[in-house]
């Protein structure tokens, strides 16, 4: 069985918090189709608020700390990944924008991702092709045609959630083949691994 692993990366501020959860439906539902394709998927939430200090310090001094490595470590050796931000301000949140600030300019390269965003009002669905697309482009992501965006009235309502089920399915769906179609990431290398072995560094031996 091949296995896969999803990084979730939520942006939301508060507890309880309607980005996470439309971050979790999300996962959910590529985990569910890539498990009907025969994989077994892992997946990996993360809640920025929980590092916000973290990756503000990273960006002051340049260094991670153990528990922001880990993280970033986990967006990088995905195979897929799913990113979800509250919309401030017709845009993503400072939090969303500054962890990817600190994330390597190379890891999203080729990675399929599946964007989504929650927001006060439906006027602000339109940031997802403005703001968020355009970012993970520029980190040259693979991102799927379906963006989700998720206002208040999407959560209740007669249909409301039937028809948020339907986008979530759907872009589930198109990450599930961008994931099931790539061979299996292979997580960042370890700065600190040997290249070579003891017996070519006693030896003198140039292994290029």
């Amino acid at each position: 069985m091949t296995r896969r692993t999803l990084a979730v990366v939520s942006a939301g501020l508060g507890r309880p918090s309607s980005t996470r959860l439309l971050a979790d439906q999300l996962a959910a539902a590529t985990r569910d189709e890539l498990d009907r394709r025969g994989a077994a998927v892992e997946l990996h939430p993360i809640e920025l608020r929980e590092h916000a200090h973290d990756v503000v310090n990273h960006l002051l001094t340049g260094f991670p700390s153990p528990a922001l490595r880990e993280v970033l470590d986990a967006v990088a050796g995905a195979d897929g990944l799913i990113a979800v931000t509250p919309i401030f301000n017709a845009s993503y949140n400072g939090l969303f924008k500054s962890f990817f600030d600190v994330v390597d300019s190379d890891a999203l390269a080729g990675r399929p991702v599946l964007i989504g965003a929650t927001g006060g009002t439906a006027r602000h669905s339109l940031a997802l092709e403005h703001a968020v697309r355009p970012m993970f482009a520029y980190l040259r992501a693979l991102v799927v045609p379906t963006a989700v965006f998720a206002a208040p009235e999407d959560w209740a309502g007669e249909g409301a959630d039937a028809a948020l089920r339907a986008r979530i399915r759907r872009a589930a769906g198109e990450l599930a083949d961008q994931v099931d179609r790539r061979p299996a990431a292979i997580g960042p290398a370890d700065p600190f691994a040997l290249t070579t072995s003891f017996e070519d560094l006693l030896a003198g031996r140039d292994p290029a």
